[in-house]
C-alpha cells in the first residue's frame, strides 16, 4: 500500500460513524469515504459514472485498486455513510501532506521576498440552490422573494511566481456559527482559518494574499498577531484616507517611484512603480500603519495595460518593489491553478454529487 493510500484509509477510518451495530454495517465508512475519493481521484462526473465503470472494467475498479477497497457502496449507500461525517476530520490528512512537502524540502523553490512562502486566500462558490438546502448552507434572498442557498469556500493554497503547481492547504467553510444571528462571510470564515491554522503555517515564514475585501484593519491585525505578514489588493474607494496620504506625500516629493523597462518577445513594456511606507489605513487613532505600493504597465504607444495597488507589512524599497508586485500578482494562481482547475478540468467542484442533510456537501468538496 502506497504512502498516500495509507494516509488516506488511516485518516478515513477515524470518520464518524453513528450506526449502533446490526445487519446494518455491511459496509464501512472508511470504504464509502475511499470510494468517494476515488471517484473525483479518476474525475468521474458522477457516482453514477464511476459505477458504470466499474461495470465495464469486469467488477474492478480504481477504488479497489489502487486504493483497497474491501467492498464498493452503492452511490446512495456512500451518501447515507459520509453525511454524519464532518469536514474538518479530513483537515489533518492536508496538513499532514503539507508538513511532509515542507519537511523533505519541496518549499523551498516556492520561497520569495527573503525566504517567504505565499499563502493566497480567496472564497469560492461550489453549490447553488433555490430548492436543496442543509444546515450548513448560507441564504441569500433573491429578488423574486425566494431564497437562494449557497455553500462558499474559502480555499487556500501555497503559490509561487513562475511555478505553475499549488498546494492546497485546509479549506474553511462559510456557514453558519452556533451563537451568532449574523449570516457568516468569507472574511470571518478567513479570520476562523487563521486562528485554526496560522500556528502550523507561521513559523515556515508566510506572506498572505488577498484581495480588497481582506484589506480592512481587524483582519489585517489578525494576520500580524498570527505572525504572518500580508499583501492584499488596496483600492482607492475603499481607502480614501490612505489614498489622500500617499496623494499628501506625492506633493511633497515623499512618494517613491522605480522604472523598469522589459520586452516579451517583440513588445516592449514599461513597469512604473510607486511606493510610500506607513501610511494609516483607516480614519481612526488606532488605525493601523500599512506600507503601500502600485504598479502601472504600458505598451510602447503608452497605453495603460495593467494597473494594481497592493497594501503590504513588508517594508518597500527599491530593491524590492518589484519583487512585492509580482508576489501580489501571484494572488491570481488560486483561481486559475486551484479554483478554476477543480471546476473546469475534470474535477467538477460545483457539481452536486449529494447533498445529504448534515455535513455531506462540504466533505465531498473537501475530498
Amino acid at each position: 500500500m502506497s504512502g498516500i493510500t495509507y494516509r488516506l484509509r488511516t485518516t478515513f477510518e477515524q470518520f464518524t460513524d453513528i450506526r449502533k451495530g446490526g445487519n446494518n454495517q455491511r459496509y464501512g465508512v472508511c470504504d464509502a469515504a475511499l470510494s468517494a475519493f476515488s471517484v473525483f481521484f479518476t474525475q468521474s462526473p458522477s457516482f453514477l459514472d464511476a459505477q458504470k465503470r466499474i461495470e465495464q472494467g469486469g467488477g474492478k475498479s480504481n477504488a479497489q485498486t489502487i486504493f483497497g477497497v474491501h467492498k464498493i457502496p452503492g452511490d446512495n449507500q456512500i451518501r447515507n455513510l459520509l453525511a454524519p461525517v464532518a469536514p474538518q476530520q479530513v483537515y489533518p490528512l492536508m496538513a499532514d501532506i503539507g508538513q511532509s512537502l515542507y519537511e523533505t524540502g519541496y518549499l523551498e523553490d516556492f520561497r520569495v521576498l527573503k525566504n517567504q512562502l505565499l499563502i493566497a486566500l480567496d472564497g469560492t462558490d461550489v453549490f447553488a440552490s433555490e430548492k436543496i438546502s442543509c444546515p450548513s448552507c448560507s441564504t441569500q434572498k433573491l429578488k423574486n422573494g425566494k431564497t437562494l442557498h449557497r455553500h462558499t469556500v474559502i480555499t487556500p493554497v501555497i503559490v509561487a511566481p513562475g511555478k505553475a503547481q499549488v498546494v492546497p492547504l485546509p479549506p474553511e467553510f462559510v456557514q453558519p456559527q452556533d451563537g451568532h444571528d449574523k449570516q457568516d462571510c468569507e472574511v470571518n470564515a478567513a479570520k476562523r482559518w487563521l486562528l485554526q491554522q496560522a500556528p502550523r503555517y507561521a513559523p515556515w515564514g508566510c506572506t498572505l494574499l488577498g484581495d480588497d475585501l481582506y484589506c480592512h484593519q481587524p483582519f489585517l491585525q489578525a494576520v500580524l498577531a498570527q505572525n504572518m505578514n500580508f499583501i492584499v489588493t488596496c483600492k482607492p474607494q475603499s481607502h480614501e484616507l490612505l489614498y489622500e496620504w500617499v496623494s499628501d506625500l506625492a506633493r511633497i516629493g515623499q512618494r517613491h517611484t522605480v522604472q523598469r523597462e522589459r520586452k516579451i518577445g517583440t513588445q516592449r513594456f514599461t513597469d512604473s512603480y510607486a511606493y510610500v511606507n506607513l501610511v494609516p489605513l483607516r480614519d481612526s487613532d488606532d488605525a493601523l500603519m500599512v506600507n503601500w505600493c502600485e504598479l502601472s504597465t504600458t505598451d510602447a504607444q503608452g497605453e495603460v495595460v495593467f494597473y494594481c495597488a497592493w497594501a503590504t507589512s513588508h517594508t518597500i524599497t527599491p530593491a524590492n518593489v518589484a519583487e512585492i508586485a509580482v508576489a501580489a500578482r501571484t494572488r491570481w494562481k488560486i483561481e486559475n491553478e486551484n479554483n478554476n482547475t477543480l471546476k473546469n478540468q475534470g474535477y467538477h467542484l460545483t457539481h452536486n454529487f449529494g447533498h445529504g442533510k448534515q455535513h455531506l456537501s462540504n466533505l465531498l468538496t473537501t475530498l
